[in-house]
C-alpha cells in the first residue's frame, strides 16, 4: 500500500475524517489505487466509510 499517493489523493480531494464510497470508488480509478488499499488506509487512520456500496469497505 502506497500510503503517500493515498494521502495525497486525499488532500487533493478534501477528505478528511469521512470519505463516502463513491468517492473511494473515484480515488481508486483516477489514482490507480486498489480499493483494499483505500479501505486498509481509512481503518489505519480512523477516516469513516459512508454510504458503502455493495459492501466493498
Amino acid at each position: 500500500m502506497d500510503e503517500i499517493k493515498i494521502r495525497q489523493a486525499f488532500d487533493e480531494m478534501g477528505i478528511e475524517g469521512e470519505i463516502r464510497c463513491p468517492q473511494a470508488f473515484a480515488i481508486a480509478a483516477k489514482y490507480g489505487i486498489p480499493k483494499e488499499d483505500i479501505g486498509t488506509f481509512c481503518n489505519q487512520h480512523d477516516v469513516k466509510i459512508r454510504g458503502c456500496q455493495l459492501g466493498c469497505f
